[in-house]
């Protein structure tokens, strides 16, 4: 395995949060629209069925890691040779990019739209990005601790999403099985972009000490991750009509304007300006993640990868300044996590577990 020394490395447990946390983002305040224009309210059946396949496909994940005694990079070069392996490297290198540029502007987009409509892209993204690099600057143990509390601090919010229940009806559910199966997995499909997050751990696995323990959480984190989107879609479903939902981007935020508190008149004001720290662990995996594995495939110093990287990210980030294009960015890397994470991840699995027995096979011929 690629030698990470000690001091640098992340207890077991703390996968649940690192997993969690890069699952859980700015998706969740809007895909309950998405998933059930294919599915109708019949969707929440997808979420729990694409919770079993991504337990699946973290299972290869960790088959990937152990048989190619590294990260993602060892694995391409394990199958598809030195060449080969740094062009594959290199594609999740792009998707890790689009991946975060994906998640900063929807953020982005949510603040002008609720809260601050002239905000400059430029200029929220350009300071948060500066947070992120002097975040990642700090090491992978610093990372950690910032998913950490991107998961611990916010966590209330999930209480504000019980008080709307008062004004359920839970009949809206019904007809349960209304949608064939094929409409009720496009559904799952649909909500890839929010499921996304689990691939990261191909890249962070040889930073957890005793990777073996860490499974059962990074399972937990997946279970946690899928409940609270299946929450989530089920107290939306019980207070929209179908025909209300299909007319409400944030689904999740016109929730929140519903409730009333003592204390405070807007809780969407509150909700938004905290899932800031939500979406901070994301940013900060996804782009560690994609300087790491240039740093990798290039053997370029960690610093100098994530400054080019970052100067890149914050290019992109400014050529999507319109709502249509937003939204397509949204779509599109929908379709390709999608692909990245449950068709190429168990193809690379397959295609692994070949080499190795090979080899295994080959050792043995020759004792």
């Amino acid at each position: 395995m690629q030698k990470i020394p000690k001091q640098f490395q992340v207890s077991a447990f703390l996968v649940f949060y690192l997993i969690h946390s890069t699952q859980f983002g700015v998706g969740a305040l809007g895909y309950q629209r998405v998933i059930a224009m294919s599915a109708g309210y019949d969707a929440w059946i997808g979420i729990i069925l694409f919770g079993f396949i991504t337990h699946i496909v973290v299972y290869m994940i960790y088959k990937i890691c152990e048989k190619s005694d590294g990260d993602l990079s060892s694995a391409h070069r394990m199958a598809f040779g030195k060449w080969g392996g740094k062009l594959f490297t290199l594609f999740f290198v792009v998707y890790f990019i689009f991946t975060t540029v994906t998640v900063l502007r929807t953020y982005i987009e949510v603040i002008q739209v609720w809260l601050f409509p002239d905000l400059s892209t430029w200029f929220f993204s350009s300071i948060f990005l500066l947070l992120v690099v002097y975040i990642i600057s700090g090491g992978f143990r610093v990372i950690t601790g910032i998913a950490f509390l991107g998961v611990v601090l916010p966590s209330y919010l999930f209480i504000t999403m019980i008080i709307p229940l008062e004004y359920a009806n839970f009949r809206n559910l019904l007809p349960v099985f209304d949608h064939p199966v094929k409409d009720i997995l496009l559904s799952g499909r649909d909500m890839t972009l929010s499921m996304l997050g689990f691939e990261t751990l191909l890249i962070f696995y040889p930073f957890i000490n005793k990777p073996e323990q860490s499974k059962k959480w990074a399972h937990l984190g997946i279970l946690m991750t899928w409940f609270i989107y299946l929450f989530f879609a089920l107290v939306t479903f019980s207070y929209f009509s179908e025909g209300k939902l299909e007319k409400n981007i944030w689904a999740t935020l016109s929730i929140w304007k519903i409730i009333e508190l003592p204390f405070v008149e807007r809780v969407e004001y509150i909700g938004i300006a905290n899932w800031c720290l939500i979406i901070l662990p994301n940013v900060c995996i996804f782009l560690w993640c994609s300087s790491r594995l240039a740093k990798r495939m290039t053997r370029i110093r960690h610093r100098t990868a994530l400054t080019v990287i970052t100067v890149l990210t914050f290019i992109l980030m400014l050529q999507f300044e319109d709502r249509k294009l937003i939204n397509e960015l949204n779509t599109y890397m929908g379709i390709v996590g999608f692909y990245m994470g449950y068709v190429y991840i168990p193809c690379l699995f397959v295609i692994i577990s070949f080499v190795h027995w090979r080899r295994r096979k080959k050792e043995n011929a020759d004792s």
